[in-house]
C-alpha cells in the first residue's frame, strides 16, 4: 500500500500516513473473481483485511509486481494454484491445540458420543491434520476410534496429502506432548508415532476410519449426519454472511442433539442460526444442537 505526506498550513510534513489505492481494490476483486471462476475456489467473501494481507505476501513472496500480474499468470498456469492456496489458506495449528478444549471433550462430550452404536464427526478446515490425530488419539484412548468415521477436509490439496501422511517435524513433538498431557491424556502420545530422520511418523490405524475429501464451507452443500463437527479458527476469517452461511451448514449436518466445536475467538452470538443451539461448554465454545 502507498503512503503520503501528511500537510498542514505552516507545519510541513509531520509523518506519513497510508493513502488508500482505489487502483489495488479492483486488482484484488478482479483476482478473486478470477479464482471463484478459473478454479472454482470462493475468497470473495473472507474477511477483507486479512484476504488482502495475505494476498500482499503472495504477490511479493512470488514474485510479482502488481495482482494483475498474479491473476493473469494463475488464471494460465495451474501449477502456480496450490503456491497460492498456501498464502491464502492459514496451515497453522498443532496436536492437541487448546489442551482445556480436547479435556472438555474427554469429560464432558465423550459420555454422550458412547450412547451411539456408531459415530460420524467432521474436521472442518483440517489443515495438515493435527486436530484430526488429536481426535483420533483421544477417541482411541476412550474406545470409540473402531466405531467412528472421521471426515477430514479442506480446501487446500497440499494440506489435505500432508494430513493423510501423518509426518511432522520432530521439533514439534514437545509440544505436541504437552498439549496431550494436559488434554488428559491416559497414555504417552510415543505410543502412536515413530521416530526417524527428524520426523514422526503417525500409525497408519489412527487413519483407517478417516475419509479425506475436498470441501468448501463457501460453495459445497452437507454431505453426511454428524454426531460431533469440530471447526476451529476458520471462521474468523469469513465476513458476517459467511460465517452465517458455514454455521448453516452445520446446522444442517448435525444430528439432533449434536455437537459443534469452535474456536476460541468464535461464538455463535451473532448469527442467524444462535436459536438453534445451546452452549454446552460455553468456556470452551462447544453447542449443542437443540433438539427441534
Amino acid at each position: 500500500m502507498s503512503t503520503g505526506c501528511c500537510r498542514s498550513s505552516g507545519s510541513g510534513c509531520r509523518g506519513r500516513v497510508a493513502v488508500h489505492d482505489p487502483i489495488e481494490d479492483i486488482e484484488v476483486h478482479l483476482l478473486l473473481e478470477a479464482l471463484y471462476r478459473r478454479y472454482h475456489y470462493d475468497f470473495r467473501h473472507y474477511a477483507q483485511a486479512s484476504i488482502r494481507r495475505r494476498l500482499r505476501q503472495a504477490r511479493q513472496q512470488l514474485g510479482y509486481a502488481s495482482f494483475s500480474l498474479l491473476q493473469d499468470a494463475v488464471l494460465r498456469d495451474e501449477t502456480l494454484l496450490p503456491r497460492l492456496l498456501d498464502y491464502l489458506t492459514v496451515q497453522v495449528s498443532e496436536m492437541f491445540r487448546d489442551p482445556s478444549y480436547f479435556r472438555a471433550i474427554r469429560e464432558m462430550i465423550v459420555p454422550h458420543l458412547r450412547t451411539y452404536p456408531s459415530l460420524k464427526i467432521w474436521i472442518a478446515g483440517c489443515s495438515a491434520g493435527e486436530e484430526l490425530h488429536s481426535f483420533a488419539i483421544l477417541l482411541k484412548e476412550e474406545g470409540l476410534l473402531d466405531r467412528t468415521i472421521l471426515y477430514a477436509t479442506d480446501i487446500n490439496p497440499v494440506a489435505l496429502e500432508a494430513a493423510a501422511s501423518g509426518i511432522y517435524a520432530l521439533d514439534r513433538i514437545r509440544t505436541f506432548t504437552q498439549n496431550h498431557q494436559r488434554s488428559g491424556g491416559k497414555s504417552s502420545l510415543s505410543d502412536y508415532y515413530t521416530a526417524a530422520y527428524g520426523r514422526a511418523v503417525f500409525d497408519k490405524s489412527l487413519r483407517a476410519r478417516v475419509v479425506f475429501s475436498d470441501h468448501s464451507l463457501v460453495t459445497d452443500a452437507v454431505f453426511a449426519e454428524m454426531q460431533f463437527i469440530s471447526c476451529r479458527n476458520v471462521m474468523i476469517y469469513f465476513d458476517r454472511p459467511l460465517q452465517d452461511r458455514a454455521i448453516g451448514l452445520f446446522r444442517e449436518s448435525l444430528a439432533r442433539k449434536g455437537f459443534l466445536g469452535l474456536g476460541s475467538k468464535e461464538n455463535l452470538r451473532f448469527s442467524a442460526h444462535f436459536q438453534a443451539f445451546d452452549e454446552y461448554v460455553a468456556g470452551e465454545k462447544i453447542y449443542q444442537r437443540r433438539a427441534a
